[in-house]
């Protein structure tokens, strides 16, 4: 459901109200892999394979959305490295 929302421009809809961010991170490349790096680092994940914290993931997601988007926006809280970190190959 986090790429269908994304794409369709209705991600978190009170916290990017205003903003029409689908051109900034369609333009390149990298924008688009950080919001989805941050979405699934903060995505949980319980012992029977079922996600518990969907909401969470997307809050953060579209967090950094808003901000490349007004770099005036600030994270509350601050990005942890552990949640923009891109896995390696």
């Amino acid at each position: 459901m986090f790429a269908f929302y994304l794409a369709n421009g209705t991600l978190d809809m009170e916290l990017l109200e205003d903003i029409d961010y689908r051109p900034a991170l369609m333009q390149f490349g990298s924008p688009l892999e950080m919001v989805f790096t941050i979405f699934t680092n903060v995505l949980e994940i319980d012992e029977n394979g079922l996600v518990i914290n969907e909401g969470d993931a997307q809050v953060r997601a579209a967090q950094w959305i808003r901000h490349y988007c007004d770099p005036s926006y600030v994270v509350d809280p601050p990005f942890q490295p552990w949640e923009t970190e891109l896995a390696g190959p």
